[in-house]
């Protein structure tokens, strides 16, 4: 996910402020030991902590129980495995240890899955009890509550039938955790360039460990994991010497300066606008492949020549907002008041304003009571993103300390607001004139990954009515990359729902399917 916080739009980032320091569990009177080399439990740290060094407890040894899920029509027997690995410095130091949990079925051959969730500052428990992982908790759509049971279910959905699947906790996400204070692990692992290099080192390190270097692998990504993707791949391959055989982007965050300039450029109206259609015509029952085709049409064709056009034309508005009304089915005074450009947050009040309800960026049917109705701007944190921690918070560390037996008393940041306000990515901005500067994007390092390797494939999957990660964004992109060879070498795919289009169940089936299809691939 990509964190999005109020007050809108100067939040930027997760899907997801608590700005305090992290609740820390009580110290040690040792720094917390490194992993040994064979996984076998902890040793003894070679580097005596410093004053700087945050002084935690140790992690548990890996623990792994058995079990199963009935997927297909048959039964997987898989071994689930909690466990950990130390993030070093330059001078072999243990700064932090990172958390994960990896589903491996027991047979030679199998390929192994990477799973990242996004942010910054989300664990990858989304992607795990959400999409793919072999056990689910439902959250995320119309009608779930917090307070639902948070009981795992076989998941229909899983990938566990076809691929291994390791699920990455980043550094301050999950019981993931730095073992320096705030200022260097900004340095270290609060910024877009560290992140990429130590995750991708991560990635090395449990192929090492497992010995799975000459396994298929894949990379998914979600949300700004799926900025993650092009650019861990891409550095996988050039500096790591690890090739992905393919890679799954889940409603990616690729350019994120595709939605600047509002005054000059059309993109961020091109964005927007075909998601909320899609959200219209769901709202209706008529959503179709076909009928979002013609959106898609009208969207990188008439729409946004009138809106170039401006004044030099004076019927241009009166076109947009007639077919903008008729496409969205919003108030024709609110459209005419908006230029025919729907900015995300006043449609989102807009749409369910007479049911005194509020539409989540991350699916626009998707509604909350809005708590403040009479305030002229939104006031509460968005309806998905307060109902989704409780759900899955619950389920996994019910699972990682009760199923799994790995103990480690701490908090589980199923989303990090600390984690998010600690990003710095300045050195990643590319600066305007005025100063002001926009996070250089993933797409230079996604068609770069493609060139270097001939045969890797891209998946690239949306939900229609996401506005936190639109899916015309990814569109755009891939219509004006190049073409390395076979054209659906890199695909955008669309399903009902939204950011996290997988809580609806067939959406999650069509994902399944047509990832099935990639791996068969290559």
């Amino acid at each position: 996910m990509r964190l999005r916080l109020l007050a809108w739009p100067a939040a930027v980032l997760l899907v997801f402020g608590l700005m305090s320091a992290p609740q820390l569990p009580a110290k040690d009177k040792s720094d917390a030991p490194a992993a040994k080399e064979d996984g076998k439990g902890p040793s003894k740290d070679e580097h005596p902590p410093s004053d700087d060094d945050i002084k935690l407890p140790p992690f548990p040894q890996d623990k792994t129980v058995r079990q199963s899920v009935q997927v297909g029509g048959r039964t997987v027997n898989y071994d689930a495995t909690v466990g950990s690995l130390p993030v070093l410095d330059e001078k072999g130091k243990t700064v932090a240890d990172v958390m994960f949990i990896a589903y491996t079925v027991p047979g030679a051959g199998r390929p192994v899955t990477f799973a990242l969730n996004g942010g910054p500052g989300a664990s990858s428990v989304y992607l795990n009890l959400g999409a793919i992982g072999p056990k689910r908790v439902q959250f995320g759509a119309e009608g779930d509550s917090p307070s639902d049971p948070a009981t795992p279910k076989d998941n229909p959905g899983t990938w566990l039938d076809f691929t291994d699947l390791v699920f990455i906790d980043p550094v301050g996400t999950g019981f993931s955790h730095s073992r320096v204070k705030d200022e260097e692990a900004k340095k270290r692992f609060y910024n877009a360039k560290a992140d990429i290099e130590y995750l991708s080192r991560v990635i090395f390190d449990w192929l090492t460990k497992n010995e799975r270097l000459t396994s298929r692998k894949y990379i998914v990504g979600e949300s700004y994991g799926g900025f993650r993707g092009p650019r861990i791949t891409y550095y996988l391959q050039t500096r790591l010497g690890v090739a992905m055989n393919g890679v799954v982007l889940v409603s990616p965050y690729l350019d994120p300066g595709a939605s600047n300039d509002r005054e000059l450029s059309p993109l961020p109206w091109m964005l927007t606008l075909p998601s909320i259609v899609a959200a219209s015509l769901e709202r209706q029952g008529k959503l179709t492949d076909a009928k979002m085709g013609e959106v898609i049409d009208y969207t990188r064709g008439e729409y946004v020549a009138d809106l170039l056009k401006g004044h030099s034309d004076p019927q241009a508005l009166e076109r947009i907002v007639k077919r903008v009304t008729d496409l969205s089915g919003l108030d024709p005074t609110f459209v005419r008041r908006s230029g025919g450009r729907l900015e995300t947050q006043a449609y989102l009040r807009e749409v369910f304003r007479s049911e005194g309800k509020l539409g989540s960026r991350y699916d626009s049917n998707v509604t909350s009571w809005d708590p403040f109705p009479f305030s002229p701007t939104q006031l509460n944190n968005d309806p998905i993103l307060d109902s989704i921690i409780a759900p899955t918070t619950t389920a996994v560390v019910d699972f990682i300390t009760h199923t799994a037996g790995w103990k480690y008393a701490a908090r589980y940041n199923a989303l990090s607001y600390e984690v998010n306000a600690l990003w710095n990515d300045g050195d990643e901005k590319e600066k305007g004139e005025d100063g002001d500067g926009v996070l250089r994007g993933s797409v230079k390092e996604l068609r770069e990954a493609v060139a270097v390797d001939p045969k890797m494939n891209v998946l690239i999957v949306h939900g229609w009515s996401d506005l936190s990660c639109p899916f015309m964004a990814s569109v755009l992109i891939a219509d004006q990359m190049p073409v390395m060879g076979n054209q659906s070498r890199v695909r955008v795919r669309e399903y009902a729902g939204g950011h996290m289009f997988y809580s609806r169940s067939a959406s999650q089936l069509a994902l399944r399917s047509d990832a099935m299809k990639m791996y068969a691939d290559h």
